[in-house]
């Protein structure tokens, strides 16, 4: 059994992941206080298309390193966030007749963008500390 431990990743691919979260972390901030629509939050403009992107492009190059889960972590977040800003939508057009979609459709986008940052600032946290993502 060997001491050595495997190479970090390269210095280019932590300078990437640090972009994909300080651009979703931009878009969520964008769409939290300009929008009115929380649940778009990695969608909150070209910030948050970038950083799907750049997240895409990057994972292959972060496989077997640390930073794998953190482009799993912040892949997911977009495609959920999604997924509940669309049901969030949904409850509200198909409630707002009876007034009752006013409020569930806020509650479900709310609870969206707590979530969102919630996983923005866990994960930014972890790799700062150059620690992945448990679980993922």
């Amino acid at each position: 059994m060997s001491d050595t431990q495997a190479p970090g990743p390269a210095q280019s691919l932590i300078t990437a992941t640090l972009l994909v979260y300080g651009l979703f972390g931009l878009a969520a901030v964008i769409a939290i206080l300009s929008h009115g629509f929380p649940p778009f939050a990695p969608l909150g403009g070209l910030a948050g298309i970038a950083a799907i992107i750049v997240a895409y492009v990057k994972r292959d190059d972060a496989t077997g390193t640390w930073l794998a889960s953190h482009y799993r972590w912040l892949i997911r977040t977009f495609w959920f966030s999604l997924l509940w800003g669309l049901v969030g939508l949904l409850l509200f057009l198909a409630l707002a007749l009876v007034v009752i979609g006013f409020i569930n459709g806020p509650a479900v986008w709310i609870a969206t963008s707590i979530w969102v940052l919630y996983r923005l600032i866990r994960g930014y946290l972890l790799f700062k500390d150059n620690k992945p993502v448990p679980g993922m």
